[in-house]
């Protein structure tokens, strides 16, 4: 089943923009993103392919309305609740 991250092969995006000396992170929430996700992933949460799998399972609108990592945090919360590990909050 083809889900709206599938895009390979489709056209009409518009160009590609690449930034000159991009940094890796444009604000500071996104570097506590990306090293909330290492440590539960390194700590056994969860895999990768299953971070991966939660990021393609957003709703089509909002995955295309994300940002990158809005979207990472997107599949955070969606493991972290799938795994109750804050609870039944």
């Amino acid at each position: 089943m083809s889900r709206v991250n599938d895009v390979g092969g489709q056209t009409g995006f518009g160009p590609l923009e690449i930034e000159a000396d991009e940094p890796p992170f444009h604000a500071d929430w996104e570097a506590r993103v990306y090293a909330l996700n290492m440590a539960l992933v390194r700590g056994g949460v969860y895999t990768l392919d299953e971070f991966r799998d939660a990021v393609e399972r957003m709703a089509p609108a909002e995955y295309l309305a994300a940002s990158y990592y809005e979207r990472w945090l997107h599949a955070i919360e969606t493991l972290v609740a799938e795994r109750k590990v804050l609870g039944d909050a």
